[in-house]
């Protein structure tokens, strides 16, 4: 399965928000130099912290001074939290959900006439194990870059 840029462009952000928040004491880091850091494009970053906002993962402040922080600590803000929150599917089957009649919102499967396809359960697998793991890691992990020790002591 392969993450958009949307979803990897929000963790990336998020994380250098984090290190430049703790750096700057807990005020507000400005979008631009975030932007400017991570050389992601600021009006591109201003779409996803709009959706982050609306999902409670940061705050703003506006004026002098103003720009964004973390609404809980970075242990407590999980990376697959920052993924769902700028629409970001965790699914990795091409199958979608119906969209009319009785059947509106009940899944449907890829194969013509809504079957599921004989892999499908291994790819629905495979997308809750990646969500459990992006959901097990937060952003302070990745700062500390505890992510290869989680690997081994899972194995």
């Amino acid at each position: 399965m392969r993450l958009s840029t949307k979803g990897r462009y929000a963790v990336m952000a998020m994380t250098d928000l984090a290190r430049r928040q703790d750096e700057a004491e807990g005020r507000a880091v400005a979008l631009a130099e975030i932007a400017a850091r991570q050389q992601i494009s600021l009006s591109y970053l201003e779409q996803l912290f709009a959706r982050l906002r609306r999902k409670g993962l940061v705050v703003s402040t506006r004026g002098p001074g103003g720009g964004y922080r973390l609404a809980l600590s970075p242990a407590q803000t999980r990376i697959s939290d920052i993924v769902l929150a700028v629409d970001e599917p965790l699914r990795a089957t091409r199958c979608g959900l119906s969209k009319t009649g009785a059947g509106k919102g009940a899944p449907k499967g890829c194969m013509a006439g809504g079957a599921k396809c004989l892999t499908h359960e291994l790819w629905e697998e495979m997308g809750r194990q990646i969500h459990g793991y992006l959901a097990s890691v937060s952003v302070a992990d990745v700062l500390a870059g505890n992510l290869s020790s989680r690997e081994k002591a899972a194995a």
